[in-house]
């Protein structure tokens, strides 16, 4: 009688080898036609990458391949991995699977580049530290949010459209907090704004616009121009807090749904953007996004304490 190590090679024999039987073609998405990259499973039974399945049902909540409907499984917002698969590369084909892995590893790095290439929403005004709350649903869009949370940089430029352009020239990147999908692919994203950035050259990318850009820095003063500078600070904040308690019943509403003026700042030139309070007024106020435009470029915090001096008055003086 054969022993146990006999019988397993014995059984080894009579078994074909998977990599025999398997080519590297068999183990290709039908929609991007490379090997498998996290490979998931619908439940009519097709296969297909996770990223191009998504990127499918952005357009369409249908399968791909048999045109059988995927709303349930969309509305779940869970994919079904396949595990199975994923075993059977690694044991089949390593040397394909982490070249692969490498390619989405290198596209991840390249979309989580924040000067190159960075993805630019075309939609609304935007400013440093001033939640900006977005409702995502046009299929390029969709895949962009996805892209920059799956490239861990949670970051885009926002900017506004500008006639003859396909949109502006300055912009401001806002960071990701939070994604609430909804049940037919359709998200709700809370964002933040971060920095202000001058758009150096534009580009696109699968539908969306891009552009390669240099980050805005307010022009630093000390000695006696800083002294100046503070002085117009504190004169602009009083003003400030004056039209917020007695601003018109329009103002109060607005007071309600931005929340309270936020607090003075200690030291004025510690952010590159300069007092968050100014951006939270320039965002409140009623000016054409032009004007907000021209503010969001101005690398002077003086010049934009001196406009928003002047806003102020003008509407302080104005009747209730």
């Amino acid at each position: 009688p054969l022993d146990n190590k006999e019988e397993t090679a014995a059984a080894k024999c009579t078994q074909p080898c998977l990599g025999e039987s398997l080519s590297i073609s068999d183990l290709e998405c039908s929609l991007c036609i490379r090997m498998f990259f996290e490979p998931v499973t619908t439940p009519c039974g097709h296969t297909f990458c996770k990223e191009c399945l998504e990127r499918c049902l952005d357009h369409r909540p249908n399968c791909p391949l048999c045109k059988q409907s995927l709303r349930e499984y969309l509305k779940a917002g869970r994919y079904s991995p396949a595990v199975l698969l994923q075993d059977i590369m690694l044991a089949t084909f390593p040397t394909q699977l982490a070249e692969r892995r490498e390619l989405h590893r290198a596209e991840m790095a390249e979309l989580s580049n924040l000067t190159k290439n960075i993805p630019i929403f075309v939609c609304t005004m935007s400013f440093p530290g001033i939640p900006c709350p977005l409702h995502v649903f046009e299929p390029r869009y969709r895949l962009m949010i996805r892209r920059c949370q799956e490239s861990g940089s949670r970051r885009f430029g926002m900017c506004i459209y500008e006639n003859g352009k396909s949109f502006a020239d300055y912009g401001c990147m806002l960071e990701i907090r939070q994604v609430e999908l909804l049940a037919d692919g359709r998200s709700l994203v809370d964002t933040i704004g971060r920095q202000r950035f001058r758009v150096l050259s534009r580009g696109h990318r699968d539908g969306y616009h891009t552009a390669d850009i240099e980050y805005l820095e307010d022009k630093k003063v000390s000695g006696e121009e800083l002294q100046e500078l503070q002085c117009l600070h504190e004169n602009t904040y009083r003003l400030a807090q004056r039209f917020c308690e007695h601003g018109d019943l329009t103002s109060r509403h607005i007071l309600m749904q931005h929340g309270p003026l936020p607090e003075k700042e200690e030291d004025i030139q510690a952010s590159a953007d300069g007092p968050t309070w100014c951006w939270w007024l320039i965002s409140i106020l009623p000016l054409d996004p032009s004007y907000q435009l021209n503010l969001l470029s101005c690398t002077s915090l003086r010049a934009r304490l001196s406009q928003l001096q002047h806003i102020l008055t003008v509407l302080l003086q104005q009747p209730p």
